[in-house]
């Protein structure tokens, strides 16, 4: 095949792939580029869904870094974000290490351990409502049987995103035991093989073979999770409202209050981009210090 014949079956190939991407790119704009555009446009106004949008530029920026609310938001995101997350990247590592093996009962842990993962926000938040309830809940129960003083679970201003953050690790911890498990089944039985005959431990064997190993794994739940973390809404609309005092509020439920309760959608549009600023800038530097989750030579 001479020159000007590849040219044309590569451009017909070329053309046929864009064709078959076409479709999921042209959703992606649709749904997620173009509704950004306007959240970028609306924030630069004062807009409240019923006049027409009022340009004033910066404004609702600089008001946010006066809001009190905001700025508690902020720092209840965060604090949600390392306590949730990590402990949660813990946990679901344990118990994929102690659930890959072959046995006819590890199906079922592993499916029990699964199960809230796939459960919807709003059912579960509703279960851990009743679990909190200060006078018939499953918590202060157990209180009373042990002779214990029952609690105010979420109206109490220092116990209540606490009681979120547990509720969060046990919701998740399941979605990143299964990732931590499809992690290990791509390390190889030789490595593992190898250390036991040089005499290593579980020990040594977890902290030389299998956790760098799993870098591009934990890399990925880690980059997912802050992101999840950071949008986190459902749970705490329902079960506090983002009280007691403000406790609880988040980013994503100032959004809400202000937009949709207060109809202030320009400065909840500056709200959000603020926050896909902020995710934006937490990945780069998780890709940066991280190493982007590559690979790791344990030879």
């Amino acid at each position: 095949m001479n020159k000007p014949e590849k040219m044309k079956s590569k451009t017909k190939y070329d053309k046929c792939a864009y064709a078959m991407i076409f479709p999921a790119y042209f959703v992606f704009a649709v749904f997620i580029l173009v509704p950004i555009g306007f959240v970028i446009y609306y924030s630069l106004t004062n807009f409240n869904l019923y006049s027409v949008p009022e340009f004033v530029g910066f404004k609702n920026y600089l008001n946010l870094f006066q809001d009190g609310d905001f700025l508690i938001s902020v720092r209840n995101t965060l604090f949600y974000t390392v306590f949730t997350l990590f402990p949660q990247l813990a946990i679901g590592l344990f118990f994929a290490i102690m659930l890959y093996r072959r046995s006819r009962m590890i199906p079922f842990f592993r499916t029990a351990f699964y199960l809230p993962n796939v459960m919807s926000m709003v059912c579960m938040s509703m279960v851990w409502l009743w679990i909190y309830d200060p006078t018939y809940g499953l918590l202060n129960m157990v209180l009373k049987a042990f002779g214990s003083s029952v609690q105010q679970w979420l109206q109490d201003p220092k116990l209540a995103m606490p009681c979120v953050i547990l509720m969060g690790i046990w919701k998740n911890c399941g979605y990143s035991m299964v990732i931590f498990l499809s992690g290990l089944t791509s390390i190889p039985d030789s490595l593992y093989e190898a250390a036991s005959l040089d005499g290593a431990g579980f020990i040594k064997k977890f902290l030389h073979i299998t956790w760098p190993m799993l870098k591009p794994t934990t890399f990925f739940l880690l980059v997912t999770g802050i992101v999840n973390s950071f949008s986190v809404f459902e749970q705490i609309n329902i079960m506090t409202s983002g009280g007691p005092l403000n406790r609880t509020t988040t980013i994503v439920h100032q959004i809400y209050r202000r937009g949709f309760l207060e109809f202030k959608m320009g400065y909840a549009g500056a709200m959000s981009v603020v926050l896909l600023l902020f995710s934006i800038l937490i990945t780069i530097l998780v890709f940066k210090f991280g190493s982007g989750g590559q690979d790791v030579d344990v030879s």
